[in-house]
């Protein structure tokens, strides 16, 4: 058993490591070789750490590898259950998959938060950190047990759970390029109008007007440009659904 011990844990020193290590296999469904990817996956820029080399040490990096290692194992997948499916079929449903919102959810579930090390308040995170975090956390496993792990987890955590083909054809994951893309094909100008819009609650709004064919169509607000544009296109998406869903099909 000792043997065992000193294998796994090559540079163990507390009984920390032996509690990650224990966490993260009940996670990850296989014993971890290397924690010192899984601690980086989970180190958040503003620790400051650096390599021997003084390079940054945090999960960013391993964001990208993550980003890509999920690319390219939902797109065999699809490629595979989807023969009829044409590159932009594909594309589409691959980025239906890993939308941000969708990674985000996938980062909750397995509250991966808590594993993070920061010198900000979590209070002060981004919605957008839980999906971060998968992607880095991802990009560790694919470090520590290489492709066949890696490709395997993502079938186990995500393919097998979410992904439903015929649910997911019929999911919206930007109204505003769908409304962008109806304006285009049926030649109508629009614009969006933004502007702070703080109102009295003493928080920074934004403002949209979205404006089809010099008619204003939808209002919305929100607490940046991008969310308000969204809720916005939400809003004229819903009153022109059956008009845009006949002519974008």
């Amino acid at each position: 058993m000792k043997r065992i011990i000193k294998k796994i844990f090559p540079n163990s020193r507390s009984a920390e490591d032996g509690i990650f290590f224990d966490e993260l296999q009940k996670i990850l469904g296989f014993q971890p070789l290397d924690l010192s990817h899984y601690r980086t996956a989970f180190t958040h820029r503003s620790m400051n750490r650096t390599d021997e080399k003084g390079n940054p040490l945090n999960y960013e990096r391993l964001e990208f590898l993550g980003d890509a290692m999920l690319g390219s194992v939902i797109a065999a997948h699809l490629f595979n259950e989807v023969p009829t499916g044409d590159e932009g079929y594909l594309t589409k449903m691959r980025s239906k998959i890993v939308s941000r919102d969708h990674l985000n959810e996938l980062g909750k579930d397995l509250n991966l938060i808590k594993y993070v090390e920061s010198k900000v308040s979590a209070q002060h995170f981004g919605e957008n950190i839980h999906g971060n975090l998968f992607e880095a956390f991802v990009g560790a496993i694919y470090l520590d047990k290489g492709y066949a792990y890696c490709e395997k987890f993502i079938h186990k955590k995500v393919i097998k759970p979410y992904v439903d083909i015929p649910k997911l054809e019929g999911k919206v994951i930007s109204y505003k390029s769908l409304v962008i893309e109806w304006c285009q094909k049926q030649k109508k100008a629009f614009h969006y109008d933004v502007f702070e819009d703080n109102g009295n609650e003493g928080i920074k709004y934004f403002g949209v007007k979205l404006t089809i064919d010099g008619k204003i169509v939808a209002r919305a607000r929100a607490t940046s440009k991008k969310k308000a544009e969204e809720k916005a296109s939400q809003r004229a998406y819903f009153a022109f659904q059956e008009k845009i869903d006949t002519k974008n099909n």
